[in-house]
Protein backbone atom coordinates (compact mmCIF):
# COMPACT_ATOMS: atom_id res chain seq x y z
CA UNK A 1 0.00 0.00 0.00
CA UNK A 2 1.19 3.29 -0.93
CA UNK A 3 1.84 6.24 1.95
CA UNK A 4 -1.55 7.19 3.97
CA UNK A 5 0.36 9.64 5.86
CA UNK A 6 3.08 11.27 5.92
CA UNK A 7 5.05 13.49 8.35
CA UNK A 8 4.89 16.72 7.25
CA UNK A 9 8.18 18.02 9.12
CA UNK A 10 9.81 15.05 7.55
CA UNK A 11 9.20 16.53 3.64
CA UNK A 12 11.91 18.51 2.92
CA UNK A 13 11.86 21.70 1.00
CA UNK A 14 13.33 21.27 -2.66
CA UNK A 15 14.17 24.03 -5.63
CA UNK A 16 11.47 24.26 -7.99
CA UNK A 17 12.49 22.74 -11.06
CA UNK A 18 11.59 25.70 -12.79
CA UNK A 19 10.98 28.96 -10.64
CA UNK A 20 14.75 30.24 -9.67
CA UNK A 21 14.25 31.31 -5.87
CA UNK A 22 10.96 29.04 -5.31
CA UNK A 23 10.79 26.28 -3.13
CA UNK A 24 8.92 23.33 -2.77
CA UNK A 25 7.68 20.42 -0.46
CA UNK A 26 5.85 17.79 -2.45
CA UNK A 27 2.87 16.35 0.33
CA UNK A 28 0.87 13.97 -2.24
CA UNK A 29 2.17 12.46 -5.62
CA UNK A 30 1.03 10.06 -7.75
CA UNK A 31 4.63 8.44 -7.34
CA UNK A 32 4.56 7.92 -3.74
CA UNK A 33 0.81 7.42 -2.79
CA UNK A 34 -0.96 6.21 -6.05
CA UNK A 35 -2.96 9.30 -6.59
CA UNK A 36 -3.89 10.88 -9.86
CA UNK A 37 -3.75 14.22 -7.54
CA UNK A 38 -0.43 16.45 -6.46
CA UNK A 39 -0.60 18.43 -3.69
CA UNK A 40 1.97 20.82 -2.29
CA UNK A 41 3.37 23.47 -0.83
CA UNK A 42 5.09 26.19 -2.60
CA UNK A 43 7.19 29.02 -0.80
CA UNK A 44 7.68 32.16 -2.91
CA UNK A 45 10.15 34.56 -0.83
CA UNK A 46 9.81 38.28 -1.04
CA UNK A 47 10.39 39.99 -4.14
CA UNK A 48 10.71 37.07 -6.19
CA UNK A 49 8.61 36.34 -9.49
CA UNK A 50 6.70 32.99 -10.49
CA UNK A 51 7.28 33.62 -14.61
CA UNK A 52 4.64 33.08 -16.82
CA UNK A 53 3.56 29.35 -17.82
CA UNK A 54 1.05 26.86 -19.00
CA UNK A 55 0.01 23.68 -17.54
CA UNK A 56 -1.08 21.58 -20.34
CA UNK A 57 -2.37 18.47 -18.80
CA UNK A 58 -3.12 19.75 -15.70
CA UNK A 59 -5.78 22.39 -13.63
CA UNK A 60 -3.98 23.94 -11.09
CA UNK A 61 -5.66 24.76 -7.66
CA UNK A 62 -4.10 27.50 -5.46
CA UNK A 63 -4.82 28.55 -2.32
CA UNK A 64 -2.78 30.70 -0.17
CA UNK A 65 -1.74 30.00 3.26
CA UNK A 66 0.25 33.11 4.65
CA UNK A 67 1.57 36.39 2.51
CA UNK A 68 1.05 38.32 -0.62
CA UNK A 69 1.38 39.31 -3.99
CA UNK A 70 -0.16 39.65 -7.79
CA UNK A 71 -1.54 36.61 -9.84
CA UNK A 72 -2.42 37.01 -13.41
CA UNK A 73 -4.44 34.47 -15.25
CA UNK A 74 -5.39 34.54 -19.02
CA UNK A 75 -8.90 35.74 -19.70
CA UNK A 76 -8.96 36.35 -15.64
CA UNK A 77 -6.90 40.01 -15.52
CA UNK A 78 -4.70 40.53 -12.23
CA UNK A 79 -5.77 40.40 -8.96
CA UNK A 80 -4.57 39.97 -5.57
CA UNK A 81 -3.35 36.46 -4.32
CA UNK A 82 -3.60 36.17 -0.37
CA UNK A 83 -5.14 34.40 2.19
CA UNK A 84 -8.95 34.05 1.82
CA UNK A 85 -8.95 33.35 -1.78
CA UNK A 86 -8.75 30.08 -3.92
CA UNK A 87 -7.88 30.44 -7.77
CA UNK A 88 -8.59 27.59 -10.26
CA UNK A 89 -5.74 27.63 -13.23
CA UNK A 90 -7.84 25.68 -16.12
CA UNK A 91 -5.48 23.33 -17.99
CA UNK A 92 -3.61 25.08 -21.09
CA UNK A 93 -4.02 28.42 -19.60
CA UNK A 94 -1.07 31.04 -19.08
CA UNK A 95 -0.39 32.49 -15.40
CA UNK A 96 2.30 33.96 -13.63
CA UNK A 97 2.55 35.23 -9.82
CA UNK A 98 4.55 38.84 -9.37
CA UNK A 99 5.08 41.09 -6.95
CA UNK A 100 5.47 39.28 -3.99
CA UNK A 101 5.39 41.96 -1.49
CA UNK A 102 5.24 39.55 2.24
CA UNK A 103 6.61 35.38 1.69
CA UNK A 104 3.96 33.67 0.01
CA UNK A 105 2.96 30.08 1.27
CA UNK A 106 1.01 28.34 -1.02
CA UNK A 107 -1.47 25.27 -0.54
CA UNK A 108 -1.22 23.95 -4.54
CA UNK A 109 -2.96 20.97 -5.46
CA UNK A 110 -3.01 19.67 -9.83
CA UNK A 111 -5.05 17.53 -11.00
CA UNK A 112 -4.46 15.36 -12.80
CA UNK A 113 -1.31 14.62 -10.84
CA UNK A 114 1.74 16.68 -11.70
CA UNK A 115 4.10 14.09 -10.25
Amino acid sequence: MKNIRSNLAEIEWIPHPVAKGVTIKSLITKKDNGTDVSCILVRIPKGVDVPEHVHEEQDDILYPLNGRAIMTVDGGGSFPLEPGCIVRVPKGTKHKIENVSEELLLYDVFWPALM
